[in-house]
């Protein structure tokens, strides 16, 4: 693990906030992406605001208009495109300063689209942050435009500010990359090699959230199951296997361990983690997750496709039958344990027999939350280049059909909750009725119930009076 010494970089943070001083310059950032990406706007943010900026939800009275990019979604090129053509006549106008960051910006041909047709001030990659106020200040200063790509591995970075954009669940980056190259992904190109923080800074992180009184939080990574696997096999070739043992035992080096020593941390009520590989679910992680009482017994398993063939070409590195075999053994091993998936629907070469075989699964399973995606081209990866494209009208018809079971499912699962009491633990007030609190049960349903204010931040016993697809109605139990 190699940390990056910040220090010359945060000192930008004053040098703009001193050009900022006496005008109250606001700023407007859009996330695009994952909770990775969420966890980035969140230091990104906490450096903009020590540079003396103010968030403002409307762009068009920003003073620095940040997009945060991911290239994973569908439709992600376009919809970045759409937005610089909408701020465009606002930079002309008033000088908005526009920056472009994110995993996007690590595609050659998107930066250079930018470069060659849109305007902006700054762009920089996943593997440069920590220099933004650099960027940001030789941009002003230079009123010139900035790009700040690194094509090798970014190192660990310790010590960036953040604005969390919660008080009460907090995320927490333990990893960065990934070493799987699953054929349909872009993320090993954009986001590099598999790079683990040190358990201590992760840890300490922690505690001061739980100083600060949050009570969730939730394990980052692009397959955090195989937290410390690079260091762990770094470890093995430097030192013989016997000093290893003995040396490492008493280690947090591995995820099962970080979880048990995370659990020890007073203060916090709930750990989640995402997203893991069912590749890496080894039985020291299944029994951390059944010993401790804070780990949550809701668990993310991204199928991806029920067909071991479509597997294959997915070089996700297991088969239809290990996967389901997977899920019965943690199902003994764990008392009340509950899946939710990711599922890729018109992969390349998926035949009718093929998405048989993921809605087989899915039946079986019988998961509590699918995170469906339609299969699309991502430009740099092996499935761009295969040949057997599925077509688009076939794509949609089978969603819709995997989305009608989901449906199906979910009411099933959703009616076995009526009557049970759920310890919930209280985030606010519905986005949608805010007469109603609301919170979310350890299989992350939403829940929402009468009650007032106070209760904001607590854990409290909550019956559930009734089920309406996409959430539940609870009472308070006294």
């Amino acid at each position: 693990m190699v940390k990056t010494d910040i220090n010359n970089e945060l000192a930008y943070l004053d040098k703009v906030k001193k050009i900022n001083e006496g005008k109250n310059p606001k700023y407007y950032i859009l996330t695009m992406g994952c909770q990775l990406n969420e966890n980035d706007s969140e230091k990104i943010s906490g450096m903009i605001e020590n540079m003396g900026y103010t968030l403002t939800d409307d762009i068009f009275e920003a003073d620095l208009v940040v997009y945060n990019t991911c290239c994973v979604r569908e439709n992600a090129e376009e919809k970045l495109f759409g937005k610089l053509g909408e701020v465009k006549k606002q930079k002309e106008a008033k000088g908005t300063i526009i920056a472009i960051g994110g995993c996007m910006m690590q595609e050659k041909h998107i930066v250079d689209k930018i470069k060659k047709s849109y305007k902006y001030d700054v762009i920089f990659g996943t593997h440069t942050l920590q220099n933004f106020p650099k960027d940001l200040y030789n941009a002003i200063i230079e009123n010139k435009k900035i790009t700040d790509i690194l094509d090798i591995d970014g190192e660990i970075i310790e010590g960036l500010p953040i604005k969390r954009a919660d008080n009460i669940r907090a995320s927490v980056t333990i990893m960065n990359g990934c070493n799987n190259f699953c054929t349909y992904c872009i993320v090993p190109y954009v986001r590099g090699r598999e790079r683990s923080r040190a358990p201590e800074d992760i840890l300490n992180e922690i505690r001061e959230l739980a100083n600060q009184g949050y009570k969730e939080i939730t394990l980052l990574g692009q397959n955090v199951n195989s937290y410390m696997r690079v260091e762990r096999e770094k470890a093995k070739i430097a030192y013989a296997i016997c000093q290893e043992e003995t040396a490492e035992n008493n280690k947090i080096n591995s995820f099962a361990k970080l979880l048990r020593a995370v659990n020890k941390i007073d203060g916090i009520e709930k750990i989640k983690f995402v997203s893991p590989h069912p590749k890496d679910f080894t039985d020291d992680v299944i029994d951390a997750i059944r010993d401790c009482d804070k780990v949550s017994k809701f668990i993310h398993l991204p199928l991806q496709s029920g067909s071991t063939e479509v597997l294959k070409a997915m070089n996700r590195v297991y088969t239809k039958e290990q996967y389901l075999e997977l899920v019965e053994k943690m199902k003994e091993r764990i008392p009340n344990v509950k899946f939710s998936t990711d599922i890729i629907v018109g992969f390349p070469g998926e035949t009718e027999e093929d998405f048989e075989d993921t809605l087989d699964v899915v039946r079986k399973v019988k998961f509590e939350q699918i995170f469906m995606f339609i299969y699309s081209r991502r430009k740099g990866t092996p499935a761009d280049k295969m040949e057997n494209q599925i077509p688009k009208e076939v794509k949609h018809k089978r969603f819709d059909r995997l989305k009608d079971l989901y449906e199906e499912i979910l009411k099933q699962n959703n009616d076995e909750y009526i009557g049970t009491t759920e310890n919930i633990l209280v985030e606010g007030y519905s986005k949608t009725n805010d007469k109603l609190l609301t919170g979310r049960t350890d299989t992350n349903k939403v829940i929402v119930f009468e009650g007032d204010s106070s209760l904001i931040g607590k854990t409290i016993p909550i019956k559930i009076t009734s089920e309406h697809m996409w959430y539940l109605r609870g009472e308070i139990v006294d």
